[in-house]
């Protein structure tokens, strides 16, 4: 993923909401697995109907235009934007403000298909796509989505020391980040280099050993026994 797309959107809260826009040649892979799971679905549908002669074709008719146009509708609005072709990829789709994408948006973006589509093979789409830097097709530019790579799942933090101490009460929400940032990083530390940076802090501390001391305020910080 190239970090020079990543946008970071602001939540009402004050945090900043990291989004990296999926481009071309990961969106169309993600395409074509859709393409091939609504081609085997569709087969057997006619496969099976078939048998019930002109009316199992007309249904299987009906079911496969439905098939068509709402199956990816139906997974991005129910399953937080990820079609299983977009899941697999590890993208999914959202608003612009980053919140999940609801059936309005995702039906216009879907419907949109066919003009994206023309004059063949998504050739619309995939200038569009290229113009902006978000990778957006005309149907995300009219619904106001885009599709964006998974983030990462958080790894829980481990110090490798258990037990908690208390944060000493006066200290600054910077010195605070320089505890967990200590304890993060200590596992690429040597012991000898742990226990130099550490001692710097022993007055304040006042313990024997200050890096299980940080370590075990770190744990008090995220949580952890």
């Amino acid at each position: 993923m190239l970090l020079d797309t990543r946008q970071s959107l602001e939540t009402p809260e004050g945090a900043l909401l990291p989004l990296t826009p999926a481009g071309f040649g990961v969106r169309v892979l993600a395409q074509l697995l859709d393409i091939l799971i609504r081609y085997g679905i569709v087969t057997v549908i006619f496969i099976v109907l078939s048998l019930l002669g002109r009316m199992g074709t007309g249904i299987a008719l009906i079911l496969a235009f439905l098939l068509e146009w709402f199956y990816p509708v139906f997974f991005e609005v129910t399953r937080q934007g990820r079609t299983p072709g977009k899941k697999w990829m590890g993208i999914r789709v959202v608003n612009d403000d980053g919140t999940p994408i609801t059936f309005g948006p995702s039906l216009l973006r879907n419907l949109l298909r066919f003009v994206d589509f023309l004059p063949m093979l998504y050739l619309t789409g995939i200038v569009a796509s290229l113009c902006n830097r978000q990778f957006k097709r005309l149907g995300d530019l009219a619904a106001g989505s885009m599709v964006i790579y998974e983030a990462p799942p958080a790894r829980e933090p481990s110090f490798e020391v258990r037990g908690q101490l208390p944060v000493p009460a006066d200290f600054s929400t910077d010195e605070q980040r320089a505890l967990l940032a200590f304890a993060e990083r200590s596992k690429y530390l040597s012991a000898e280099r742990q226990s130099e940076l550490a001692t710097i802090l022993l007055p304040v501390i006042g313990s024997k050993d200050p890096v299980i001391a940080i370590k075990q305020m770190a744990n008090t910080m995220v949580g952890k026994q």
